[in-house]
């Protein structure tokens, strides 16, 4: 009932439209809905078959894949492949899995379809959920296990906690050396996500979180300050970040918090065109020290106005 239309409207366009028809295959799922699996297969088979008649891509999708016995597996990728499928989606719909058990689930596939003699004509995908934080790793995993496409969305958005961050995996692509994509304005992308999902982004959240390039730790922020006053921005993006601000349309931000030195001060009122002074240098220092966080900006200008009244 949901493929007839998708082949409809296929034909109408005149394009080839991918179908992911998906079938949940774990044992505690047929265990549920009381399936059996000589139904998992005429579903698959008659699923394949009309996609591919209908002029569609065929695309299987077992759903619960890394929870599935190797033997249901096997019954159904064959009956899908037979039946014109050329993609095989392998998912872990409940995050369950660890990065050596997608290793091993891409090994075995990849084994099944050399069996198959499938290899070249037939590709993987990876869909990943985030349950037990291991999203992100899980889809670095299945690409070094030779998947040819990964599953993922901006921000992680999806159902319970998410799927796999699409932006952190393409970050960590380009850290690995894997990519060279342009990541310049995938800062805007993320934000604008998030406003049109009405998400509000942790300010923690790796790279695109407000936090993610704010230091004001004293030892932090002085190097930062060093390396830029070499005028190496290079260094200075790398010298306390495993990421580099500017790859992603960032920078580094150096702020004052009770942690700061003296160094954090200096750097804040020279940035903004003020004078540097003693007075306004402790009196900055004492406030944040009694904040207990990080100031904000009218909270430093507050102190610099009280330094002055002060002589």
């Amino acid at each position: 009932d949901d493929l007839r239309p998708a082949c409809e409207l296929a034909a109408e366009a005149g394009i080839e439209v991918e179908a992911m028809a998906f079938l949940g295959t774990s044992p505690i799922r047929l265990y549920t809905e009381g399936w059996t699996e000589d139904e998992l297969e005429r579903c698959t088979r008659r699923a394949m078959r009309l996609a591919r008649e209908g002029g569609m891509k065929a695309t299987f999708v077992t759903e619960d894949t890394i929870r599935s016995h190797p033997r249901v597996l096997r019954r159904l990728f064959t009956a899908a492949i037979e039946e014109g499928a050329t993609t095989l989606v392998l998912c872990d719909t409940v995050g369950h899995a660890t990065p050596d058990g997608v290793h091993a689930l891409f090994s075995w596939t990849h084994e099944l379809l050399h069996e198959l003699d499938a290899v070249g004509t037939v590709t993987l995908d990876w869909h990943g959920h985030d349950d037990r934080g291991l999203g992100v790793a899980n889809s670095l995993a299945a690409i070094e296990g030779g998947v040819d496409r990964v599953h993922g969305t901006i921000l992680g958005i999806g159902e319970r906690v998410g799927n796999a961050s699409l932006d952190q995996i393409l970050v960590n692509l380009r850290l690995a050396g894997v990519s060279d994509r342009d990541l310049s304005h995938l800062d805007t992308l993320v934000h604008d996500v998030a406003d049109a999902c009405e998400i509000d982004i942790d300010p923690r959240y790796p790279v695109f979180g407000r936090d993610a390039f704010r230091t004001g730790t004293g030892v932090h922020a002085a190097a930062v300050i060093k390396a830029r006053r070499k005028h190496d921005e290079w260094l200075a993006d790398r010298v306390y970040s495993s990421v580099p601000a500017r790859w992603v349309g960032r920078q580094q931000e150096i702020t004052i918090s009770f942690m700061s030195g003296a160094s954090n001060v200096r750097w804040w009122l020279e940035q903004h065109g003020l004078e540097v002074t003693g007075p306004r240098v402790h009196a900055i220092l004492a406030r944040a020290k009694a904040a207990q966080r990080t100031l904000t900006d009218e909270e430093i200008l507050a102190a610099i106005h009280e330094a002055n009244a002060a002589k």
